[in-house]
């Protein structure tokens, strides 16, 4: 009954963030004054879309492993989404460094919840 319950609440937290969910659509940097960073994150944030969608697909298709993986994938989700925001903050700045080491941290979570998602249920 638990699992059923959390799994309802799963697909309704995933339709609403999937309505709301912002995609990376053409990035227009040319007067930009820091052009290649700000297409490092746009291309973080096309990698965030996809492991969405990944995770959008396994979800409904109802294979992710357990109610508790779905909730650590989540997280890692919006833990990409919150860095790529941080990350295009610093390269408006122009803080390279910065854009850098969050463009890695966004790829070492959208790698986690690729994988998790993709985690078949035993």
């Amino acid at each position: 009954m638990i699992h059923t319950k959390m799994f309802y609440r799963g697909i309704v937290l995933i339709a609403l963030l999937g309505a709301s969910s912002l995609h990376a659509g053409p990035i227009d940097s040319s007067g930009h004054a820091h052009q290649d960073k700000a297409q490092l994150v746009h291309e973080a944030n096309h990698e965030v879309d996809y492991a969405w969608e990944v995770y959008h697909r396994a979800a409904l298709g109802g294979t992710v492993a357990s109610p508790a993986l779905q909730a650590e994938i989540e997280q890692h989700l919006h833990e990409a989404r919150t860095l790529v925001t941080q990350a295009q903050e610093a390269a408006d700045r122009g803080d390279e460094r910065v854009v850098e080491d969050l463009v890695k941290q966004v790829r070492l979570h959208t790698t986690q919840a690729i994988q998790g998602s993709k985690e078949q249920k035993k």
